[in-house]
């Protein structure tokens, strides 16, 4: 589980400039994080790809007035509201973003070259048109902080139980690593996002780290096939609650703005 998406970056930041919180080149600045370019392809008006900022300022023109993130898995089309094309993407990618305002929608497709440790990344988004209706299965944020909270506890009986390493050294180490690079910035959302859904997305992100070290690191006694099935199908409902809360975290901007709360 992806605990810092593409789609969610460029979201958050996307929605800071268009409500005026930040500057294009901030923002801009902000979503690329560590890849080395993106672009966009296929907006309206434009024969070819163009870069960040000229796409930022262009959905504004097209009566963009906010961005909303998808996070689906296969039998779950989390945030997405077709047609079945778009979807089809957002699933092979497992993210896209859906602009409110315009019937607009982009995929990231990510070009990775260069040896390891020093990979060069670039990320061509894809803008493709979508259907105008409401995201599917994103719950409000109080729903989103009440799920989590049953969801933590879950996911520590489940590892527990299973005796997977999830409370361990190697989770501590993990969780303090992403403690660490969030506090560096206080920015794991950007301005003008309310407290709760700053708070909705680290308790998400804590989940779905939890999560990665059971699979990654916590063979514990389950070391048979049929007990790592088992440990997969106890998980997977803590981890769907962790991305429809990742979801609501990010959505919570343009779901304030209908709301007239800015």
């Amino acid at each position: 589980m992806l605990s810092e998406p593409r789609s969610g970056r460029l979201a958050a930041w996307g929605n800071a400039l268009l409500a005026g919180f930040v500057s294009p080149d901030d923002a801009v600045l902000a979503i690329v994080g560590e890849d080395a370019v993106h672009r966009v392809e296929g907006l309206p008006g434009e024969t070819g790809p163009v870069g960040l900022t000229l796409a930022l300022g262009r959905v504004r023109a097209l009566g963009v007035a906010g961005l909303r993130v998808a996070l689906p898995a296969p039998g779950h089309p989390l945030g997405l509201s077709g047609p079945p094309d778009f979807n089809a993407r957002a699933l092979d990618a497992e993210e896209a973003v859906v602009c409110h305002g315009a019937a607009l929608g982009l995929v990231p497709e990510v070009y990775e070259a260069g040896p390891a440790g020093d990979v060069h990344v670039e990320v061509v988004w894809h803008c493709l048109p979508v259907r105008e209706a409401p995201p599917a299965d994103v719950p409000s944020l109080g729903e989103a902080e009440r799920e989590l909270a049953e969801a933590l506890r879950e996911a520590t009986e489940v590892l527990s139980r299973l005796d997977v390493a999830g409370s361990g050294p190697v989770a501590e180490a993990a969780v303090e690593a992403y403690r660490a690079r969030a506090e560096r910035g206080r920015e794991i959302l950007a301005p003008g996002y309310p407290p709760r859904a700053v708070r909705v997305l680290e308790l998400a992100q804590r989940v779905g780290l939890l999560i990665s070290v059971a699979y990654e690191n916590g063979h514990g006694g389950a070391v048979s096939a049929s007990e790592m099935a088992a440990r997969a199908e106890a998980l997977r409902p803590v981890e769907r609650t962790a991305r429809r809360a990742q979801v609501a975290a990010y959505n919570a901007f343009v779901e304030e703005r209908e709301r007239g709360g800015h």
